[in-house]
């Protein structure tokens, strides 16, 4: 295999492994929002296939320039990543449990928080930063759009698992997604403290 084929190959894998928590987002954001219109699964498939990108790019800038400053950051990934999928799950549980008489979920997800999901779910990708600090500019830059490209479909794909599960559950569905925000949080600073 020729080295673009491998970069390629290692872009969609890595774009997979990097996706697993965008992915488990987008399932709850689709059980918690079963009628969820086109264009809001669109933006946040691209916002979380945004992040995804952005943040290897970040690292990769940082291991080019100013290394030593990432280090000191990297251990607070885990708490970061916990904190904010935590409140985030933990409002849509209260939010459940206020609204239980009704017969919809009512949580909105707002572009505040689903930037705080963006960068929650893909802030552990700044260290895949490290992965691809080998390639020149352009070899990254084309890893980060596959990467983007990947997490976008996945996402999609996410949504519309949750939306179809979602319209049956109604609000039990919002706390079934607030608990799976909080486990993923749970399993990103989990994996974070013990590498």
């Amino acid at each position: 295999m020729n080295e673009f084929a491998v970069l390629i190959v290692n872009s969609i894998l890595l774009g997979i492994g990097l996706a697993m928590d965008a992915f488990s987002v987008s399932i709850a954001n689709g059980l918690n929002e079963p009628k969820m219109k086109a264009g809001k699964s669109l933006s946040i498939a691209g916002t979380f296939a945004f992040f995804q990108a952005a943040m290897p790019l970040i690292g990769w800038l940082c291991v080019h320039t100013i290394i030593k400053y990432f280090k000191i950051f990297e251990k607070f990934i885990p708490w970061i990543a916990l904190i904010l999928l935590g409140f985030i799950g933990i409002k849509m549980i209260v939010e459940a449990v206020k609204n239980k008489d009704k017969e919809e979920a009512t949580g909105v997800l707002t572009v505040r928080l689903l930037i705080v999901q963006g960068i929650a779910t893909s802030i552990d990708a700044l260290s895949a930063g490290f992965t691809i600090a080998e390639y020149g500019i352009l070899s990254a830059l084309l890893c980060a759009g596959i990467i983007s490209a990947v997490t976008f479909v996945i996402s999609m794909a996410g949504i519309f698992i949750g939306r179809k599960v979602g319209d049956r559950l109604s609000t039990k569905a919002q706390i079934l997604g607030g608990i799976i925000l909080i486990g993923i949080g749970l399993e990103i600073f989990i994996s974070g403290m013990i590498k």
